[in-house]
């Protein structure tokens, strides 16, 4: 099972090598292999990951992104509000591709009318509201007023910013990014009310008709305001002396939530929309506390934002919240430059090193020399393959052999009618062949030598003639590489199997430079 896993995977990475072969396919976000992108504090980092000793590289060196907004701002209170509009600059950095910090001024201008007569809540708070109602009063109408208000609002904020859609599994830059946010701020606010007019006396509602439709209430009260917003407006809590009256501006702290989408027009810019709220958890945002001064006002800004991405775009990358995390990985996977493949293991059942799916001849035994097919030699082609062969080289014309490999060698004809010649006479020894340069002694030589030696060993009286040839016409190098062939030879025989140095006589001769002929010498 673990072959066929091993298989499978050497089949994988020669499917992948030929495939990344025609398209190269280089990440177009950000490429971990470029260290020109890491600050030097994290270098050590980045430097473990090019080296295999981390997993993870560095994080890179991003952009700022610099961000204008304007739009419709509003306040959601007790009193109706009429479209306001706010701006803003802001400042975002990326923590990572996820999370992101971004300070922002957000600068509005808010008002709102009442259609209806209110009941003037007791308090102290409510005593710019006094003349009016004492004119309502007067008229029969109770000790009641229409409620308006402006708010001038500088608004610093610090929020948190998530990224919802930048990690992407089917393609590879995001073009849109959506996110959520939430955050703190702090909000100066100078809230006024238009209640007196220009004279500095109260409001006469008698003559508005409350019974008309809302449209038509607020005509009839703007055309009886002076619009002049010369009182503070009811609050509760701190004020500073800040703005156009003393003691009039309300400091608050406040939680902010939103979410926005932004579109990619460049890699150096982008376009967004977004809805922000902010809580200050004051209910007189407005100038008016619902029943009991229990509901809670709080801003709304939908705005238009123009982002821009500040920075060298030779050391730093776009903003991370615009590049996809999993595009490296995907990329490594389709055309691998940093990742280290593991060498192929494929099965090789009778370890003849031959793979089993070349293999010819897979049951070879161990040990045994095979040829490139995985099939057992037979160097003297006598049917016998070398591993049971006693008789490695054994003559055609001593052929057919035995179960051993040994074959009979008939006596010459011109010997058989005398009597017993000497042995050494009789031997018949082989022939070793060496490929273009080489003068070492390979596995091929060393099976036949063997058997040269088995012969000497069983003819101790025998010398041996060693001829090399040192190719046609003296070819240039030929009588040192026919010599050395020799000499290797000798020091196999002598080294190796035993025999003695003495035995053996050298010779260099014309001819075949391939060969080393062995015969007996006596």
């Amino acid at each position: 099972m673990a072959s066929k896993k091993y298989l499978l995977l050497a089949g994988a990475v020669g499917l992948l090598t030929a495939s990344t072969g025609f398209a190269q396919v280089q990440p177009t976000g950000y490429d971990a292999l470029d260290s020109s992108k890491v600050s030097g504090k994290r270098l050590v980092q980045q430097n473990n990951f090019m080296n295999h000793q981390s997993n993870f590289p560095a994080k890179p060196r991003d952009m700022w992104e610099l961000g204008l907004s304007g739009g419709l701002h509003l306040i959601s209170g007790t009193i109706p509000p009429h479209p306001g509009f706010g701006g803003g600059i802001s400042l975002r950095k990326a923590l990572g591709h996820t999370f992101s910090i971004r300070a922002e001024y957000i600068g509005s201008i808010d008002k709102g009318q009442d259609y209806q007569l209110r009941d003037v809540p007791a308090g102290a708070q409510y005593a710019a509201w006094d003349a009016t109602a004492a004119v309502s009063q007067s008229k029969g109408l109770g000790y009641k007023v229409v409620p308006n208000y402006r708010s001038q609002n500088h608004q610093l904020s610090l929020d948190m910013i998530a990224s919802l859609s930048n990690i992407l599994f089917y393609r590879a830059e995001p073009k849109i990014n959506w996110y959520v946010l939430a955050g703190y701020s702090i909000v100066a606010a100078d809230v006024d009310v238009d209640a007196l007019d220009g004279n500095g006396n109260g409001y006469d509602y008698s003559g508005i008709n409350f019974n008309a439709k809302r449209s038509d209430i607020r005509k009839q009260l703007n055309n009886l305001r002076d619009k002049k917003y010369e009182s503070n407006a009811p609050s509760q809590g701190n004020r500073i002396s800040i703005g156009r009256h003393d003691n009039n501006q309300l400091i608050r702290h406040a939680l902010d939530v939103g979410t926005g989408i932004a579109f990619k027009v460049t890699k150096r810019f982008n376009i967004g929309v977004e809805e922000k709220l902010t809580m200050p958890f004051d209910a007189y945002l407005d100038g008016w506390a619902g029943p009991g001064g229990s509901s809670k006002d709080f801003y709304s800004y939908t705005s238009l934002r123009l982002n821009f991405n500040l920075g060298n775009s030779s050391k730093r990358v776009q903003p991370l919240w615009w590049i996809n995390p999993l595009e490296y990985a995907y990329s490594e996977l389709s055309n691998p430059r940093h990742m280290k493949l593991p060498t192929p293991v494929l099965p090789d059942a009778d370890g003849d090193g031959v793979t089993d799916q070349f293999d010819r001849e897979p049951n070879t035994p161990a040990g045994a020399p095979v040829d490139s097919h995985g099939v057992a030699k037979d160097t003297d082609g006598d049917g016998v393959p070398d591993y049971k062969d006693k008789q490695l080289i054994t003559p055609t014309y001593c052929q057919p052999v035995d179960a051993d490999g040994v074959g009979k060698c008939p006596d010459p004809e011109c010997c058989k009618n005398i009597g017993p010649v000497a042995t050494c006479s009789t031997l018949v020894l082989p022939s070793v062949s060496f490929k273009g340069s080489a003068t070492k002694v390979g596995r091929d030589q060393e099976a036949i030598l063997a058997s040269v030696a088995s012969t000497l060993k069983a003819n101790p009286s025998c010398n041996v003639l060693v001829t090399g040839h040192a190719g046609a016409k003296g070819k240039k190098g030929g009588v040192d590489l026919s010599s050395r062939r020799v000499d290797a030879v000798i020091d196999y025989l002598a080294d190796k199997q035993g025999i003695d140095r003495g035995r053996f006589i050298k010779q260099n001769t014309p001819g075949e430079s391939g060969t080393v002929d062995l015969a007996p010498a006596n």
